[in-house]
């Protein structure tokens, strides 16, 4: 099977979304699956207003059509709510194309948190935008209840992984930082809540690694801490595993695959009690959700750091992509054309206890398959 992701978000970005769908093609390669990308490479691009490192494609819908049919896919895909993530959706409903999506980003409290338009408002629109996908790929139980509740439909389980390879403790370097160090990792932006970690008083160093337009003011505000800004692959690695804690103070993850990248760098994770830490941290030993941060700081210092490491250990990409793949399966174009002909065979003889299918997917409804 070829699927053809639609993604706004791409290299040289360096986020949770970039990062999941480049493992999940190296995944899907090693299961026989081809991913195929819709990116802006190729396009016009405009930056992001009050966010200038970060650039939009602006696509022509004509030439998002030929791309699509060049890839020739089995099954689309559309990662992002964003430009080419509408043209790519149009194209399918146009052409009566079924497709999944994913929601992997919590748009409305990122643009609420930078202008005044209400979280409602962005809400009623990305529901709108997923209500026409067969699935919505969530990544975690407690984000599916809260779209589900917000009136979002067809919603289907798919988990992250961690390269356990890249990511172990033996990279540890030294820092020549005063300990306890207190690390964190991603966009320097208003949503990460950085504030709520640099504020605290905490013994030891503070250590920011990423990029991001409030990284200026914070290293005016937080003189202490040190920003060691954009690191990658191997030498993030080496430092992430230099770490004593890592602390999460994101309210608005859908998930947080770099908690991931810790535990298996052996370092256990301090964050408020927020969709994200709860999913992956939750009531395991590795971690410690608190609405105090400084509390969950501090006693994450007496987690074992060979518990952590045991816990990701339990994570694959490999796993990751077979929910993925599953998922977009019911769209392929072969499955669409085998349930239609299993539906018509069986129009006259039909035993729900024999044959119960999901709409546009040959596979059976199972327990397995519910997700």
């Amino acid at each position: 099977m070829k699927i053809l992701i639609a993604t706004d978000a791409w290299r040289p970005q360096v986020n949770g979304v970039v990062r999941t769908l480049n493992s999940l093609a190296r995944a899907a390669a090693k299961l026989g699956v081809e991913i195929e990308f819709l990116s802006p490479d190729g396009f016009w691009t405009l930056p992001v207003p009050t966010y200038p490192g970060l650039r939009l494609a602006v696509p022509g819908r004509k030439r998002i059509a030929e791309r699509i049919e060049a890839a020739q896919p089995d099954a689309i895909h559309i990662a992002t709510e964003g430009p080419i993530g509408h043209a790519a959706r149009s194209y399918c409903i146009k052409n009566g194309r079924p497709f999944t999506t994913s929601y992997t980003t919590r748009f409305p409290e990122y643009i609420s948190a930078r202008s005044p338009i209400p979280q409602q408002w962005i809400y009623n629109v990305l529901r709108r935008f997923h209500a026409a996908a067969t699935v919505t790929m969530v990544a975690t139980p407690s984000l599916t209840a809260e779209l589900s509740e917000r009136g979002f439909g067809h919603l289907g389980m798919w988990t992250r992984g961690v390269d356990v390879d890249l990511f172990r403790p033996d990279r540890a370097i030294d820092l020549d930082f005063p300990r306890p160090i207190f690390m964190t990792v991603g966009r320097v932006a208003v949503e990460k809540n950085l504030p709520a970690f640099l504020s605290l008083d905490l013994p030891g160093t503070k250590v920011i690694i990423g990029a991001g337009p409030q990284e200026a003011e914070l290293k005016r505000r937080y003189a202490g801490a040190k920003f060691l800004g954009q690191l990658d692959n191997g030498i993030l690695a080496a430092h992430l595993a230099a770490a004593d804690v890592f602390v999460f103070p994101s309210l608005t993850d859908t998930f947080g695959i770099v908690q991931l990248e810790a535990l298996a760098s052996g370092v256990p994770v301090a964050a408020f009690p927020v969709t994200g830490p709860k999913d992956v941290i939750g009531d395991n030993p590795i971690g410690v959700l608190h609405e105090d941060l400084r509390t969950a700081c501090m006693q994450a210092l007496w987690i074992s750091r060979e518990a952590c490491r045991d816990f990701a250990l339990h994570y694959s990409w490999e796993n990751s992509a077979r929910q993925f793949i599953a998922h977009a399966h019911k769209v392929a174009v072969g499955a669409v054309r085998e349930a239609e002909a299993a539906n018509t065979s069986t129009a006259t003889a039909h035993d729900p206890a024999e044959q119960t299918l999901v709409p546009g997917c040959n596979t059976r409804v199972t327990h397995e398959h519910s997700v």
